[in-house]
């Protein structure tokens, strides 16, 4: 198990202090990943939960928690978007920021939010086995985008590696699995 701490691009902020944390584990052919945003979350814009989670685009234009895949020496990965209204997408991409499409081997993300005034717990765990062999080590990403409800927006990743917010560097892609 892997437990995580996310730091924002810039530390300039007019979000109160929150804090990004989580673990995740991989067993075999199951990818477990829990986020908790912890702090004063009155100034940060959560979306409010839907009846029938779907699969959804641009959730990353709102408050999201996100993670990605990919295969060491390949050039193609996955994009997890998991939103707290349970909303949900996965993408593949052929390389970077290229390719992008959906993931058709997932027609749900089921996932959990636990909510409270002061923390926002999320909890998947899936099959990977419906997008690449078992026997394949991986490597991870892990990032949250927060929106302010003044609509400031602020970038978590356990790496920032470039000049601007960008998540799908590979070198970001620190956790192995």
């Amino acid at each position: 198990m892997n437990k995580f701490t996310l730091h924002p691009f810039l530390t300039e902020s007019s979000l109160p202090l929150i804090k990004i944390s989580g673990q995740i584990e991989r067993d075999n052919h199951i990818l477990s990943i829990e986020y908790l945003l912890q702090g004063d979350l009155s100034s940060v814009s959560i979306a409010a939960p839907v009846n029938k989670p779907s699969r959804q685009f641009y959730l990353w234009e709102a408050t999201c928690f996100e993670f990605f895949l990919g295969v060491p020496g390949n050039r193609n990965y996955w994009e997890f978007n998991l939103s707290p209204s349970g909303d949900w997408n996965v993408f593949r991409l052929d390389d970077y920021r290229q390719g992008l499409r959906d993931e058709i081997a997932f027609t749900s993300l089921p996932f959990t939010v636990d909510r409270s005034i002061n923390l926002i717990g999320l909890k998947l765990a899936f099959d990977l086995s419906g997008i690449m062999p078992i026997d394949l080590s991986i490597e991870i990403a892990i990032a949250t985008v927060i929106k302010s409800t003044q609509g400031e927006m602020s970038y978590w990743a356990l790496k920032h590696s470039g000049k601007e917010a960008d998540f799908h560097l590979r070198d970001s892609f620190t956790i192995e699995g």
